[in-house]
This record gives structure tokens, C-alpha cells and sequence, in this order.
């Protein structure tokens, strides 16, 4: 009896962890969407890590973005890093917002 009683409560131990395993928690969701944003740009290394240090602070407003926003803002960014004015900054954004 006592063999049976114990299976059963490992059974429903088992079924309730895989339920709450299924479960995003918002931190959870908010992590993998800003992972598949970095991702639709490409974004390796440092501009990746970058990326997902804003995207992931509590306050920020690219979770709400749309992916050519967010390419946007990264291609803006790296121009700014890279202090291009001018031609060569229209040259720069152009070419990095083609980036697929």
C-alpha cells in the first residue's frame, strides 16, 4: 500500500513540475524576445551583447519595438560608436540596414 502511495505522489510530482516547467515566466519571455530580435539582425559578439544588456533592463522601451526598429536603433548606434558624420554615416546606415 504504502509502495503504491509513494508512486502515485511521485507521479504527481513529476506531472506538476512538467506543467510549471511550461510556463514562461515574464522575465522568461521578455529574455526570448529579445533574443530572437538580436538574432533577425545578426548580431554577434559584443553588438549582441550590447543589444541584450538594454533590451533586457527593466525600463526599456525595446521590448516594444519592431525588428526594423530595433535594427534602426543598433545600426544608429554603431554609427554613433564609430563617430561617422556625413556621407559616410548615410553610406554606413544604408548598408547596415540592408544587412539581412
Amino acid at each position: 500500500m504504502k509502495i503504491g502511495l509513494t508512486a502515485m505522489m511521485m507521479a504527481g510530482l513529476l506531472v506538476s513540475g512538467i506543467a510549471s516547467a511550461a510556463d514562461k515566466t515574464p522575465q522568461q519571455e521578455k529574455m526570448s524576445m529579445c533574443n530572437q530580435h538580436a538574432s533577425s539582425q545578426n548580431l554577434k559578439g559584443d553588438a549582441r551583447k550590447s543589444f541584450m544588456s538594454d533590451c533586457l533592463k527593466k525600463d526599456s522601451k525595446l521590448s516594444g519595438m519592431s525588428p526594423q526598429q530595433m535594427k534602426m536603433k543598433t545600426c544608429n548606434s554603431e554609427a554613433g560608436n564609430k563617430q561617422l558624420a556625413g556621407d559616410a554615416r548615410k553610406t554606413f546606415m544604408s548598408q547596415c540596414l540592408k544587412k539581412s
